[in-house]
């Protein structure tokens, strides 16, 4: 059964000596708006590790299925639903039924899908598009932030020409001393309940996911990164009983000190936890 809640959320989370997300166009540099110095983080990005954790904490587990991964094309899977509902395919003109029953089996066995969203559109046996229910804002840092290129050197080389010219040679990777980014998100009740049927159970899902996000995805490039906090706004209606940017602006972060940030205990966090009628705030951490 579909939620019938809305929800709004907000994360806090910090990277040390690491790049959460680099840049392909800035030699793979964390991201930065060029303006303001601040980073960001893309919410590609995020997503991917929420389809991570989910993956694998319902690994085999019928309706869970990741669908964005890269270990079949998406056309591929676009025809395995043609096949499970036995409709015909390669055909052009597709009836519009046909689309909607492969469109509903995609949403009943891709979380992701359920989640959020996917254009299905592509290859001779469309899916159709989904709207999704969660969507989620690019992640910015609180404070602008200092990029380092720290030079490193490695002794294996990869050809054997390279190899006589050295023992080592150098190279150098981008990191951020610290950073404390925060992202926004929004659930649809409304939009779960026309479209993709994502439920209680699956609202659930995304929480664990969200709060471990980054305890599975560990690595070198990246440093250390946690979630440091998960603030969820309830909704009592499908339609919701408060404007998100109200809601938001009840959590704010601010620094102690006017000082390049280094932990998270630099920075203050107020909450007013005063809702109004029809919302509870919920702290997962």
């Amino acid at each position: 059964m579909a939620i019938t809640n809305r929800y709004d959320f907000i994360m806090l989370f910090d990277v040390e000596n690491g790049n959460p997300n680099g840049d392909p166009d800035a030699g793979n540099a964390p991201r930065m708006d060029a303006e303001t110095g601040y980073g960001y983080i893309t919410d590609v990005c995020l997503k991917r590790k929420i389809r991570n954790f989910v993956e694998m904490a319902k690994e085999g587990e019928s309706g869970y299925n990741i669908l964005v991964k890269p270990d079949k094309a998406l056309n591929t899977r676009f025809t395995e639903a043609y096949d499970a509902e036995q409709l015909e395919k390669g055909k052009k003109g597709k009836k519009a039924d046909d689309i909607k029953k492969a469109r509903d089996y995609m949403c009943r066995n891709y979380f992701d899908v359920r989640a959020f969203g996917a254009v299905m559109s592509t290859g001779d046996n469309p899916c159709g598009i989904v709207r999704g229910p969660v969507q989620i804002t690019f992640a910015r840092s609180l404070s602008p932030i200092t990029i380092e290129d720290v030079t490193i050197t490695r002794q294996a080389r990869t050809t054997e020409d390279r190899q006589e010219t050295g023992g080592t040679e150098m190279g150098r990777k981008s990191i951020i001393p610290y950073a404390l980014y925060r992202a926004e998100g929004y659930i649809s009740a409304a939009l779960a309940q026309k479209v993709t049927g994502l439920s209680d159970d699956d609202v659930e899902l995304l929480w664990d996911a969200i709060v471990n996000m980054f305890e599975n995805d560990h690595s070198a490039a990246r440093g250390k990164m946690c979630m440091r906090r998960l603030y969820i706004f309830k909704h009592d209606s499908t339609l919701g009983n408060c404007p998100s940017h109200v809601l938001f602006d009840k959590v704010g972060v601010s620094l102690k000190e006017e000082k390049p940030p280094r932990q998270l205990a630099d920075y203050t966090i107020h909450v007013d936890d005063t809702m109004p009628e029809g919302v509870t705030l919920i702290e997962k951490i």
